[in-house]
C-alpha cells in the first residue's frame, strides 16, 4: 500500500488544496467554493486509502467509484475557482485530472479482473 502511486498522489494532492484553500481564504475572503474543495479534495484520498482495506473485490472498487466522484467533483470547484478568478494556479486542476484518469484506470483494470 505504501508504495501505490495512487495513494501517494492523492494524499499530495490533498495537502495542496488545503494549502491553496487556506491561502485563497486569507487573501481572497473566499469560503464557500473553498470549503466544498477542501472537503471533495481530501475525500479522494481517504476513499482511496478505505479501498485497500476493503472486504472484498465489489467493495474496492466501490471505494474507488466513491473517490472518481469526489475527484470529478473536486474538478468542477477547482474550475470554478480559476474561471472566478479567486485561484490563478492552473497546475492544481492537471493534477486532479492525473489523479483522475488513474482512479478510471484502476477502476477498470479491478473489473476486468473479476
Amino acid at each position: 500500500m505504501k508504495d501505490s502511486p495512487l495513494i501517494y498522489k492523492s494524499k499530495q494532492f490533498a495537502l495542496q488544496i488545503i494549502k491553496i484553500c487556506n491561502q485563497i481564504k486569507t487573501d481572497k475572503k473566499e469560503s464557500i467554493l473553498t470549503n466544498q474543495l477542501v472537503r471533495s479534495g481530501t475525500s479522494i484520498g481517504a476513499n482511496i486509502r478505505e479501498a485497500f482495506f476493503a472486504q472484498s473485490k465489489a467493495d474496492f472498487i466501490s471505494k474507488l467509484q466513491i473517490a472518481l466522484k469526489e475527484c470529478s467533483e473536486s474538478e468542477y470547484w477547482i474550475e470554478l475557482l480559476i474561471e472566478s478568478g479567486y485561484c490563478a494556479d492552473k497546475t492544481i486542476l492537471d493534477e486532479c485530472i492525473e489523479i483522475k484518469k488513474m482512479l478510471i484506470s484502476s477502476i477498470n483494470t479491478a473489473k476486468n479482473n473479476q
